[in-house]
């Protein structure tokens, strides 16, 4: 065995399709965002879409796009080149959207109801959670 990491990172269908499926349900999770204005529910939210825009929907519609463009972009970047260092790409994304899923989730038992995203939330949880054990099967092996 060598003495460095080889570092496997499984491109297969299954991983493939876990990340599609992780970007769709981020559009998804956007969209529910969106529509039940969580710029008007978390200071943070708030403070990002002003910084766009003095219209906060408009800012926040502009952020969350550039989101959902920014993963779908890593997505084609990692089927066009699959090489260990593309799979930093992976990990974050499978980092952001698992606490992105867990943070709705625990705003939602906060507030005692529903929180701007808590429906879409365990499915960025689930498949965060899923692309994070496929990534840890493929790392390190030496």
């Amino acid at each position: 065995m060598s003495q460095t990491a080889q570092w496997n990172f499984d491109m297969s269908d299954n991983f493939k399709r876990t990340f599609l499926f992780l970007a769709i349900f981020q559009t998804l999770h956007s969209v529910e965002e969106y529509v039940f204005e969580l710029w008007m529910h978390l200071y943070p939210a708030r403070f990002l879409s002003n910084l766009v825009s003095d219209d906060l929907s408009l800012g926040f519609a502009t952020i969350n796009s550039a989101i959902v463009v920014l993963i779908f972009c890593s997505y084609a970047a990692l089927l066009r080149n699959p090489t260990p260092s593309m799979s930093i790409i992976a990990w974050f994304w499978a980092i952001l959207e698992t606490l992105n899923g867990v943070g709705h989730l625990w705003f939602g038992i906060l507030s005692g109801g529903y929180f701007p995203g808590l429906y879409t939330a365990p499915f960025l949880l689930l498949l965060g959670g899923v692309l994070l054990r496929q990534l840890m099967a493929g790392h390190p092996a030496s």
